[in-house]
């Protein structure tokens, strides 16, 4: 009976996600290429784990470690890109192959440092996305509004797989130091398979930036509206609710913070501030509150069919808007419009909740 190693079918796994980033239609778009180039490399290790642990080929040893930090390289990439108003260029990028040029090195002279060089990238790329990860989803400025949530997500696991990497290097360590390295091959073959398609999955929720995810959650906390706003909050909040109402930003499907920032002339991050310390909420949840009073009044004034209603209000997720209309309005929008034009009144938002919230 043919075996095949566990790595392999991981590897088709992430060939199918594979398929279906490059088949979007913007899946060439320079934001989401490092995303690519970092699920090719998911890929190809995923079969170099395969042959090496599943066939003791060992010879491919020099190619996973190189692999592993191009790994750790491109997942920063991937999601700084997302966190700036344009892609970095890739001269100024070309800085983080030096890790995959030293191993390179060391693989060829010098093997006894590998080890450490490879836990000592994986732990500072790791804390480089926690970084990324301290202004919340607001701070991923590229990713499309509906998907934001769900590309932060994607950033905390990412970072965490990289975290529990080092951990298993840390007891793959150990290990060959109580026992010759007798359970090393098990803890590297599953614990690789699990973090490379948990990786693949999060690379390509990342890359299409498309959220199902209530916005409810859209934002922890922030300590910013902590503070109390500004008089230069309420300024920019005041400007942007006119920039809203004029210009019906909220259609966009493809919205994000960077776009609204551009257009008002002011950093993104500076923007998403004063909304969270005016308003009280994320800017995903602003633009939503936007998007579902639209709703609410085509809903009422026409009977165009609810999914119609649902692009032409900015949405590209239908559960995403069934949700999103549930929390402000407490209903579904078929019986929202049922009720509405029979002149009933609509039924009261949940406890805590407002059906609008007034710009």
């Amino acid at each position: 009976m043919i075996f095949v190693p566990l790595p392999f079918v991981v590897t088709l796994l992430l060939s199918i996600l594979l398929v279906r980033m490059v088949r979007q239609s913007d899946g060439m778009a320079p934001e989401k290429r490092p995303f690519l180039i970092l699920t090719v490399l998911y890929a190809l290790q995923s079969v170099l784990l395969g042959l090496r642990w599943g066939y003791g080929i060992s010879a491919l040893l020099p190619a996973q470690a190189v692999f592993a930090t191009l790994i750790a390289a491109f997942a920063w990439i991937g999601f700084s890109n997302l966190a700036r108003e344009t892609p970095a260029s890739w001269r100024t990028l070309s800085v983080h192959l030096l890790p995959a040029a030293l191993m390179m090195i060391l693989m060829a002279a010098w093997r006894e440092p590998v080890g450490i060089v490879i836990t000592a990238t994986f732990a500072a790329y790791s804390a480089g996305l926690f970084w990324l990860a301290r202004h919340g989803p607001d701070g991923l400025i590229s990713s499309r509004l509906d998907g934001a949530l769900l590309s932060y997500r994607s950033l905390l696991i990412t970072g965490f797989a990289m975290i529990a990497s080092v951990i298993a290097d840390i007891v793959i360590s150990f290990d060959f130091y109580q026992t010759g390295g007798a359970h090393a091959g098990a803890v590297v073959a599953v614990g690789n398979v699990i973090s490379l398609l948990a990786l693949g999955t999060a690379a390509a929720v990342a890359s299409s930036s498309q959220s199902a995810e209530p916005a409810a959650s859209a934002s922890p906390p922030s300590l910013v509206a902590a503070t109390g706003p500004t008089e230069e909050d309420g300024a920019i909040a005041r400007q942007l609710d006119d920039l809203m109402q004029s210009r019906q930003l909220h259609r966009d499907p493809d919205l994000n913070l960077g776009r609204i920032a551009r257009k008002m002339n002011l950093p993104a991050r500076r923007v998403s501030v004063a909304v969270n310390r005016v308003h009280g909420v994320s800017v995903l949840q602003y633009v939503n509150d936007f998007r579902i009073r639209a709703a609410c009044e085509m809903l009422t004034d026409s009977n165009e069919p609810v999914t119609r209603l649902m692009f032409d209000c900015g949405f590209i997720s239908k559960s995403n808007f069934n949700r999103e209309f549930l929390r402000m309005t407490g209903t579904s929008p078929t019986e929202y419009r049922r009720r509405s034009q029979n002149k009933v009144v609509p039924l009261a938002p949940p406890a805590g909740k407002t059906l609008f919230v007034s710009p």
